[in-house]
């Protein structure tokens, strides 16, 4: 797997070109219940339908949440813009198990080491209005390993109004703890996230 190699020299050279591009590329964007989120670490969880979702999370956590955060990649694309390394993206390559296992144990001692971890449990990027909605495993096996870290569930979704540009809504939900599910089977977890993007246009 190819591991984050985080600068912060990069990543704030980064953010002058990020910031005005998402105040351009958007008409508005509209959020719910997005705050600051004091504890730390946490595990963000998404739903994934545009190549936006990775650097409105980076924009996100630079302007609101202020984690040290990194984020669980395709391979093929980390190695396609290897400068993701450089903001705290690391790989994963879902046709090896082995690489997967791997992922995960580098996703959790990062968890371990006090930083905050994105995934997008639905393991690629499909269209926003696609049902059912079906989540990897990943998401639980990381709680099972750090069962004191929450996970902050974000829903995305992108709408075309009166504007030329589209609207971005965002919701923030509520931490969920793994004594919350713990209950619950490895399988069965994930069905509880899949439920927060279910409503992912009910704002």
């Amino acid at each position: 797997m190819i591991k984050a190699k985080k600068s912060t020299l990069f990543e704030m050279c980064f953010n002058l070109y990020l910031t005005p591009l998402i105040r351009f590329s958007f008409s508005r964007l509209l959020g719910q219940g997005v705050n600051v989120i004091p504890e730390k670490p946490v595990l963000f969880i998404a739903n994934h339908s545009s190549w936006w979702d990775g650097l409105v999370f980076f924009y996100l956590n630079r302007t609101i949440w202020h984690h040290d955060i990194h984020m669980m990649m395709h391979e093929e694309g980390l190695k396609k813009h290897s400068y993701f390394r450089y903001l705290g993206a690391f790989s994963i390559n879902r046709q090896k198990p082995k690489e997967i296992l791997t992922s995960l144990q580098y996703a959790e001692s990062l968890l371990k080491q006090g930083k905050s971890v994105v995934l997008f449990p639905q393991g690629d990027e499909f269209h926003l209005e696609k049902r059912p909605l079906a989540f990897q495993s990943g998401v639980a096996y990381l709680m099972e390993k750090c069962p004191e870290v929450p996970v902050i569930p974000i829903s995305f979704y992108y709408s075309f109004g009166h504007q030329q540009k589209p609207d971005l809504w965002i919701r923030q939900h509520a931490a969920v703890s793994n004594k919350e599910i713990a209950h619950m089977t490895r399988k069965e977890k994930p069905c509880i996230f899949s439920n927060f993007a279910h409503n992912n246009s009910t704002f």
